[in-house]
């Protein structure tokens, strides 16, 4: 097995993040009460556009043509020990159950008009060739009992992460989904998300793939000893991963901190993902101006994550998949406010009448009918 090391780029994970444009988002929202429409009547539809405005410096906001969804796959050690409803043989099939298009993700994504890409990091089987370029190892640690990762290792993720997004931005992505693939991935992201919110384990804790009560006993048990653990090094965000995230949180991080770097937009999934982006946050101060929340997914540690980074979710349709699938139900909604900003009519271009030349017509009509009957009074 061949595998992805840190000599292979140069990348720092943690490069600086300049921020969005605010004269074009200041741009766009001039532009929003231009249109043929009452102010605001949009909603949020308004500030997606403005968002992915502020994003491309470009005012009306170009379409989105490329959208590109990224599984990070990874297993876990924790998942040997009665986590998750799965066993961990399930993240090498459905890698190739995704490689084959039969996936909810590949699906969500010929609807909402985006391309899948799964990339082998540490899942625990060989793979083919074509997904395991960036791979790390078989297999994180069981944190629970053990560091997920080596220095060399952590290091190693992180800047395959980032060689991921800059492939893909070079390759023309102007949308970037990030999404996750890994039976007992969500006790990392429990454990990273509760360490980073200062949040007790048994009020983060979900029920991931489904497990039963015996398994949330065992899984809040497993969560409480790598919180443990991680402690010491919550406030280093390699380390942190190093010792309670894993390869494919790693590479995930290394990735949204990269695509920020980069000026590209990103669609955050659920928990995983976003656990993840809490890390690249930390990492890179500012990345989350890059990113909105395409939805909430049943984890309670999801609404902990979203609440701390202050991103509200497009959609809340009690998903837990992961793949992608919550980012890629919100896409068409983030294209309908790119859409409407750039397309609609002005009221100039229109000849619609707006709603303040109305008013101020109806004022002086007012005053006119006003004015007439004092004379008549009189």
């Amino acid at each position: 097995m061949t595998t992805f090391s840190a000599e292979d780029s140069e990348l720092s994970p943690f490069r600086p993040v300049t921020a969005p444009s605010d004269s074009a988002r200041s741009a766009a929202a001039d532009r929003q009460r231009e249109l043929t429409k009452p102010a605001g009547s949009l909603g949020r539809l308004e500030k997606l556009g403005e968002w992915i405005a502020a994003c491309q410096d470009s005012c009306p906001p170009r379409l989105l043509e490329r959208v590109r969804v990224v599984v990070f796959a990874g297993d876990h050690g924790i998942a040997a020990h009665g986590v998750s409803a799965y066993p961990p043989e399930v993240t090498a099939q459905m890698v190739e159950n995704i490689r084959g298009g039969g996936a909810a993700v590949n699906v969500l994504a010929d609807i909402a008009g985006a391309t899948v890409r799964v990339v082998d990091i540490a899942v625990d089987a060989e793979t083919d060739s074509s997904v395991s370029a960036f791979k790390i190892r078989r297999s994180s640690g069981s944190i629970d009992r053990e560091d997920a990762l080596s220095e060399a290792e952590v290091r190693a993720a992180l800047a395959a992460g980032a060689a991921i997004a800059d492939e893909e931005v070079d390759g023309g992505a102007d949308l970037l989904i990030a999404g996750d693939l890994g039976i007992g991935n969500t006790t990392p992201a429990t454990v990273l998300t509760a360490i980073l919110t200062d949040t007790e384990p048994v009020a983060a804790v979900g029920r991931g793939t489904g497990i039963d009560d015996a398994g949330w006993i065992r899984k809040t048990a497993a969560i409480r000893d790598a919180m443990r653990r991680a402690r010491p090094v919550a406030k280093n965000p390699t380390d942190l991963l190093r010792v309670a995230g894993g390869a494919d949180f790693a590479a995930l991080a290394g990735f949204l901190a990269q695509a920020a770097h980069r000026r590209t937009p990103v669609i955050l999934d659920g928990l995983v993902v976003t656990a993840a982006a809490l890390v690249a946050e930390d990492g890179a101060a500012g990345a989350r101006e890059w990113w909105v929340a395409g939805h909430r997914s049943a984890e309670p540690a999801h609404t902990l994550a979203l609440r701390h980074l202050r991103l509200e979710p497009i959609v809340e349709l009690d998903m837990r998949l992961g793949e992608g699938s919550g980012a890629l139900a919100a896409l068409p909604l983030v294209r309908a406010g790119v859409g409407t900003l750039n397309s609609m009519a002005t009221f100039a271009d229109s000849g619609v009448s707006t709603g303040d030349s109305e008013a101020h017509s109806g004022i002086e009509a007012h005053n006119s009918i006003e004015a007439r009957s004092t004379i008549e009074d009189h």
